[in-house]
Formats: structure tokens, C-alpha cells, sequence
């Protein structure tokens, strides 16, 4: 098959180009900017474009297929081309979609803990050499991709964003997968440019609830109300199996899993991460792996990529990044970090940089989310709030919202770089939360400082 890509250089685009690669299409793209890594993975495979624009001489009738990226924009001129002349448009979900038709698909739904779930399933299969087919949003130790399609495996596992499908496509994305068995880790008001309202965030669940297969699985976390409600709610046919946060106990910074053999150690820990790590078990068991396998494998899963991902540590004092910016996310993160250490001091950092924190109507969200932490910081960028087109921020603003007397704010990076370089780490735990990366902080250079 020929297919071309409209924005090629996307985390998630690049993968499922790699992996169509790898499965013997013809790949072609196209697109304005791309960074690493995946200008360097591209350029490795022999896909990245000779150079960047948009070339609708590019797009011709033999194609099979064009794939749009949402980093395109509607009136993009090779998309113009492709509908000049009948070529088919897919968004990312739906050709994942049309690669897995013929399997059982598996979509691990939620606004948090999406990517933990998808990566420990991932783990636990690959640890039992199961082979099945992927897609997660992060870089998992032990893959190549984040995307793997082939003909022959009979499971495909599927992060399902709620985020949206494409430039003319404005569904979530994980609308469009149909799943034979799905999980729903938690629901929590985001992409507020999106969904404006927590009703309207919320119906997006209940549609997703909808499209599960007559006759299929869901797999619910039952201690989350919002979810809860949802699924009981639902009219569809399908299989309920609620889950919940195991028992556990942590002891010297160790996290012990209890399971049917007594106390088991784990590499994560924080309430969130054991209660997604009880979704995976029962998806993983749903899929043929029993609780005895499951276990052995998970004992050796060290979390995915940013997510609260261990960066340096010394004899006093420890660095964790973490992806989190949604208000109930940063607090589960910042309380994980205070439960597992805590003889130390807690210094949590949280950057604003997306719609939804940068929104001021939203920032009312954030009250307590830092309060486990025994200093606190909040950066955001004035510049990314004027670039987002959103309205203007001010400090007082901040300082409100988390109703934390203490807390300090930094908007300039070279002033949040100094505050960081000088800090006393001894016997302090440091947890910087991001989706972003503070103004250009590099996260090698804060072991040097720890």
C-alpha cells in the first residue's frame, strides 16, 4: 500500500509511519517543523521529507491513503489536492481502526493513567513473549515504537485520547475504535478549549460506553464517582467488571504489593499507580494472562516514560518528572511522592502550559492539589498564554486558585533555572510536574545540582 502523511512529524504520526514502514507500506510525508526524536527515527528509516512545506504535487491518485495529522490546519494544500481527487482521508483513530478490524481490540479510556495502563499491560506481554498489536503515548522500555501493527496477532491494545481526531474531524479520538474490551481509569475535567463544560467532557465518556462492541467488557474504576455513575448508566450491553485500588503498604521508600502470595515489592508506587495497576491486571487477565503471571511480570515494571519517572538521586535526595498537569492528577502525584518519602522534604514544581491550567475560569481546579508537598511552585509562561491566544494571567490569580499562602511563583525560566540551581537538596525529594519543560529547563542538567 502507498500512503502519505500530512504532518508526519508528530510524536504519534511518526510512529504509525515507522510502524506502516515496518509492515512493508510505502511511506511518504510531509511537514513544516519536525523536532527530535523524530527528525533523527525518521531520518533512520529513510522517511524523513527531503524538505519541509507543504508539496501538493505530492499528493496523486495512486495513493491508497492519506493520514492527517492534527498539526495540519483544515485548509492544509496537499489535504486540498487529496480531496481534489477522491484520494481517502483518514485521521489517525480511524486507520488504526481499519488496521485492526479483524482483531480484538482493547482501548484503555480515562483522562489520567491512560498511558501506565496501556505501558504495564504492554509489559506484562511482552515479559510472557505474547505478541499483540499497540498504540501508547509513550516510549515504553523494550519498544522500538509507540505503534506496532501486523496481519497475524489477534489482540491489539489501543491508548484511547479523548482529545480530538483530526482538523475536519473534531470527535475524540477514541470514539472511533469500537473495542472488544475497554477500561475506564477516572474522569476529570479536561481540554477545556475543547469541551467547555464538565457536562459536555463528561458526555464524551458516555459515547465512548456507546461504541463498545454488543456484548463486550468494560472494565471500570468503581471508586471514581463520575465513572461510577457513567456506567451504570449506560444502555449498552455490555459486560461490567468494577476495579480498586489494592492492598499495599510502603516501608523504607519501598512499595509492597499485597497479592494472594503475601507481600510483593514493586518499582511504582502511589495510590493512582496501584489502582492502575489493578485496571491492568484485569485487562491482562481478560486477555489470557492469569493473576500468578501478571504478577511475576509486573514486579518488574518501572513505569512509563515521564511518568513519574525517576531522573537522579544521590544519599540524600531524590528528582521525579512527571507528565501530570490536570488538577486531580498533580495532586495524586505530589501525595504519591509524600507517601513514599516521607523523611523528606517535599519540594513539588508544577508548570502551567496547557489550555486548561493556562484558562483562568479553570484554575479554581487546582485548590489543594499541592498541599502534600512542603514547598510548592507554580511557573508559567505570560509568552505561552499570549501565543495560546488565551486572556492575560496575573500572580494574585495563581495564588488564589491554589489557596496556598506559601507558594511561589515564577515566570521568567531563568529565574525558576536560578531558583532551582541553588537550592539545598539535602534530604529533599524533587518532583517536577510538566507537560512542558519550564522555558527550555534541561532535565539531565538538574542532576548536576542535586
Amino acid at each position: 500500500m502507498r500512503v502519505h502523511f500530512i504532518a508526519i512529524g508528530g510524536s504519534a504520526m511518526h510512529n504509525l509511519a515507522l510502524a506502516l514502514h515496518e509492515k512493508g507500506y510505502n511511506v511518504t510525508g510531509s511537514d513544516d517543523e519536525i523536532f527530535d526524536p523524530s527528525k533523527s527515527r525518521l531520518r533512520k528509516k529513510g522517511l524523513l521529507p527531503n524538505e519541509y512545506g507543504w508539496f501538493p504535487e505530492k499528493i496523486t491518485s495512486d495513493l491508497d491513503a492519506v493520514i492527517l495529522g492534527m498539526h495540519a490546519k483544515p485548509d492544509n494544500p496537499e489535504l486540498a489536492r487529496a480531496k481534489e481527487l477522491g484520494v481517502t482521508i483518514y485521521s489517525y483513530p480511524e486507520f488504526l481502526y481499519q488496521q485492526s478490524k479483524n482483531k480484538t481490540r482493547v482501548v484503555i479510556g480515562g483522562s489520567h493513567g491512560k498511558t501506565t495502563i496501556t505501558s504495564m499491560i504492554l509489559h506484562v506481554m511482552n515479559y510472557h513473549e505474547k505478541e499483540v498489536d499497540y498504540m501508547v503515548g509513550a516510549q515504553l522500555e523494550g519498544f522500538e515504537t509507540m505503534v506496532h501493527l501486523t496481519e497475524e496477532n489477534d489482540f491489539i491494545v489501543l491508548e484511547g485520547d479523548e482529545y480530538l481526531s483530526s482538523p475536519i474531524d473534531r470527535r475524540p479520538k477514541f470514539h472511533l475504535y469500537k473495542p472488544n474490551i475497554a477500561l475506564l481509569s477516572g474522569i476529570a475535567w479536561d481540554h477545556i478549549n475543547v469541551f467547555p463544560t464538565f457536562e459536555g467532557y463528561v458526555e464524551q465518556f458516555e459515547i465512548f460506553l456507546n461504541e463498545i462492541t454488543e456484548g463486550g467488557v468494560i472494565v471500570y474504576n468503581e471508586e471514581d464517582e463520575t465513572v461510577q455513575k457513567v456506567v451504570s448508566e449506560t444502555t449498552n450491553t455490555i459486560k461490567k467488571y468494577p476495579y480498586r485500588t489494592p492492598k499495599y503498604r510502603v516501608e523504607d521508600g519501598e512499595t509492597l504489593l499485597q497479592t494472594p502470595e503475601g507481600p510483593m515489592p514493586i518499582e511504582i508506587f502511589g495510590k493512582h499507580n496501584l489502582n492502575n495497576l489493578e485496571g491492568a491486571r484485569w485487562i491482562c487477565q481478560l486477555m489470557g494472562v492469569d493473576a500468578d503471571d501478571f504478577y511475576e511480570a509486573i514486579a518488574t515494571f518501572k513505569g512509563a516514560s515521564k511518568r513519574l519517572e525517576k531522573i537522579a538521586e544521590t544519599d540524600t535526595a531524590v528528582a521525579y518528572k512527571d507528565y501530570a498537569h490536570s488538577p486531580s492528577k498533580v495532586k495524586a502525584t505530589t501525595q504519591a511522592m509524600k507517601n513514599q518519602y516521607p523523611q523528606k522534604k517535599i519540594l513539588a514544581c508544577l508548570e502551567l502550559h496547557t489550555y486548561s491550567s493556562l484558562n483562568p475560569e479553570f484554575l479554581e481546579q487546582y485548590q489543594g492539589a499541592l498541599d502534600a508537598a512542603d514547598q510548592a511552585i507554580v511557573f508559567y509562561s505570560p509568552h505561552a498564554v499570549m501565543i495560546k491566544g488565551l486572556e492575560e494571567i496575573k500572580r494574585h490569580q495563581i495564588l488564589d486558585a491554589f489557596q496556598r499562602e506559601d507558594l511561589e511563583v515564577f515566570t521568567n525560566p531563568s529565574d525558576f533555572k536560578t531558583f532551582l540551581y541553588n537550592h539545598d537538596f539535602r534530604d529533599t525529594a524533587l518532583l517536577l510536574m510538566s507537560s512542558g519543560n519550564y522555558g527550555g529547563l534541561d532535565f539531565d542538567e538538574v542532576k548536576k545540582y542535586l
